[in-house]
């Protein structure tokens, strides 16, 4: 690979970051919100009336989360800030600084979509390589359907028919939360079986939507591939038919379905929004919700900068390995 596709890379991913940092700046401020003064006026309501020095204290706030100084000010405070993962504080949660927020969301949404997310990747996958496959199970037709209705139906949405099914109806499983109410999060065998227990239906409203779109997405991928020249020849040539599939017909259609994968892998900081709403779950994606239903620009912006990031850098080390994943493709001139 040649050194200057790889500066050139790298060049546009800051390019990208850059521009789509500016765009997580400026969007919020559209709306002419004040984040400010709407917290103070709605804690001073908690009490049944308007608190005294109310203008002061919004003054004083302002100063502090620096919102008085002139936008294009701002702009670059927040460019520096961003540039060392300072996200300033949180100013719903305040004095609790945005990065302790996140930090402290982040393994619950990891731990969550990244086991759902490979697993529905995995035997989604198997899944639809069989389904195209003419020498696999006649049994398997039968998938066919369920995978076709499960893939059109939003994660919250079957989310929602699992908690009345599994949660209200035959209580199974609890209604909400990572973890039981009133306990201590620890590193503990028994709070993992507790957080284990809470994940179940979360895991389960992900995975089953997401093994159809694997699945209808590799058929779609085998079928073009048992077409080309290959593997015609590979079959002209006599080899067993579970060479063929593994090490051609399957090797090749996964190559899409690689690059999608980066790409969810990318957004898993962002979380299944409505998902963690929706099961109230500990994750980034229910922090984001909070912050942006009270109006708290840091909170969204640290976690809309981190998935800009994290999107960023799936793109380009997929880009930059995709000619070890395929020999055919290469970025030297000819």
């Amino acid at each position: 690979m040649q050194p200057s596709y790889v500066a050139k890379r790298i060049g546009m991913f800051f390019l990208i970051v850059w521009l789509a940092a500016t765009i997580n700046f400026f969007l919020p401020r559209l709306g002419g919100q004040d984040p400010i003064r709407e917290k103070l006026i709605s804690q001073a309501a908690l009490g049944g009336n308007v608190q005294a020095g109310l203008e002061e204290m919004i003054k004083i706030y302002n100063e502090k989360f620096g919102l008085n100084t002139p936008l294009w000010q701002q702009y670059l405070n927040y460019l520096g800030d961003m540039s060392r993962l300072d996200f300033n504080y949180s100013i719903s949660n305040y004095p609790q600084k945005v990065i302790d927020i996140i930090a402290w969301a982040m393994p619950w949404t990891i731990g969550l979509l990244l086991t759902t997310t490979l697993f529905s990747w995995v035997v989604g996958n198997l899944l639809g390589a069989f389904l195209a496959w003419p020498r696999a199970p006649k049994w398997l037709a039968f998938l066919m359907p369920p995978l076709l209705s499960l893939s059109a139906i939003p994660f919250f949405l079957l989310g929602l028919v699992l908690i009345y099914l599994f949660a209200f109806h035959w209580r199974i499983f609890p209604l909400f939360g990572g973890y039981t109410p009133g306990t201590f999060p620890s590193m503990s065998v028994r709070f993992f079986k507790d957080a284990l227990y809470h994940s179940v239906l979360p895991a389960l409203s992900i995975i089953l939507v997401s093994l159809g779109g694997w699945a209808m997405g590799m058929r779609a991928m085998m079928i073009t591939t048992q077409g080309e020249d290959f593997v015609t020849y590979a079959d002209a040539k006599g080899l067993k038919g579970r060479t063929i599939f593994l090490h051609y017909a399957i090797r090749n259609a996964l190559l899409p379905q690689a690059t999608a994968l980066a790409l969810t892998l990318g957004q898993l900081v962002s979380g299944a929004v409505l998902v963690e709403v929706v099961f109230s779950y500990p994750g980034i994606g229910n922090v984001l919700y909070e912050g942006i239903r009270s109006g708290d620009f840091y909170v969204v912006q640290g976690i809309i900068f981190i998935v800009i990031v994290s999107i960023g850098l799936a793109t380009l080390i997929l880009d930059l390995i995709y000619p070890l994943l395929d020999p055919r493709i290469t970025y030297r001139r000819a």
